[in-house]
């Protein structure tokens, strides 16, 4: 595809909870992308929400308007890969919601579509820019815990109720909670700490009639360190989101990034207070003396995806998020789920 122009005018398939709370008012708010179109069958919705931007019927049709220079798919899970397929074939830059696929090796044939057609594939690792996260990143590069032996990322829900829907249909269809979470956490533990060795994992159906999994524990080995990454549907007391445990202190935090609770409200980003936590959920550093220091969160900022996805197509610059980084941790979902049916750790190569 030639040099798009700016600002480029983007696609949305798919107006759920993911299309409409984060990637449209995201892709809004980004001054060199233009939100032209969205599929879905909630006209009335896009008219409140995004006034002027167009209907379209069906993704076929958005993905053969040669306006449209981005596709961004925030559908349903199975529908991943052939949706991005299909759009990368029509010569369209392409952002894939996580996860990027359910079976990594459609995820590797996509990544390898998009370097033959010389276009820009990215998968939405939106948690990269959250503030609990570039928090911990900071204290960590601060040096003030030491080495760290033990860190924590866990996700936890309290919903004893089944709600139903395709996330709690079927694991092969991309259902599940380690298919929903487990993307994001395990991004941000690469990102933190690099490959792993090994990993084991316990995955579990623990609500009556559920049908996927509800319950996953995956513990990560890093020589003597262990990286816990962790979420459940049945805790109504959270546990830290984040608990680092090094030679010389902790961190621990409690709470979620505020910037979906944000946007799910109406809220636009931008707003005065979007990406900004509330004192009450600020971290805590323990030393190892005893002494205790309050850390003010950074704050998120879920826009700078999209607007390193316009640098990418505008610019060259590298897309915010490379497709190989997501592939990485679909693989390591594939072999979590192998570990829990085989009860066994498993190197990884």
């Amino acid at each position: 595809m030639t040099a798009a122009a700016s600002p480029i005018n983007t696609g949305v398939i798919g107006y759920g909870l993911a299309g409409a709370s984060f990637h449209a008012p995201l892709i809004a708010a980004v001054d060199r992308l233009e939100l032209a179109a969205i599929v879905t069958s909630r006209a009335d919705e896009v008219a409140r929400d995004h006034p002027g931007v167009a209907v379209v019927a069906s993704a076929e049709a958005l993905i053969a308007d040669p306006s449209i220079g981005l596709v961004v798919i925030a559908t349903p899970n199975h529908l991943h890969v052939p949706l991005a397929r299909a759009a990368l074939e029509a010569g369209k830059h392409v952002v894939v919601d996580k996860p990027f696929a359910v079976d990594p090796t459609d995820g590797e044939a996509l990544i390898a579509l998009a370097r033959t057609r010389g276009l820009m594939l990215s998968v939405f690792h939106n948690r990269r820019w959250d503030s609990d996260f570039l928090t911990v990143r900071g204290v960590l590069d601060s040096g003030a815990l030491g080495e760290v032996m033990l860190a924590e990322l866990r996700w936890d829900r309290f919903r004893p109720a089944i709600k139903g829907g395709w996330r709690e249909a079927s694991v092969e269809e991309g259902g599940g909670m380690l298919a929903d979470l487990g993307p994001h956490l395990i991004d941000q533990a690469l990102a933190l700490f690099g490959k792993p060795e090994a990993l084991s994992a316990d995955l579990a159906a623990q609500r009556p009639g559920v049908m996927v999994d509800d319950y996953f524990e995956l513990t990560l080995f890093y020589g003597a360190r262990r990286v816990i990454l962790s979420g459940s549907t049945l805790v109504a007391s959270a546990r830290p989101r984040f608990a680092l445990h090094g030679a010389a202190g902790s961190f621990v935090k409690y709470g979620l990034d505020p910037q979906e609770s944000f946007l799910r409200a109406g809220a636009n980003a931008g707003d005065t207070g979007y990406g900004e936590e509330p004192i009450e959920t600020f971290g805590t550093l323990t030393f190892g003396d005893g002494r205790t220091e309050g850390i003010v969160s950074a704050r998120g900022d879920w826009r700078l995806y999209y607007e390193g996805m316009a640098d990418a197509i505008l610019d060259g610059a590298p897309p915010p998020v490379e497709p190989a980084d997501a592939l990485a941790g679909l693989e390591l979902i594939a072999l979590a789920r192998r570990s829990a049916a085989e009860g066994r750790r498993m190197a990884i190569d």
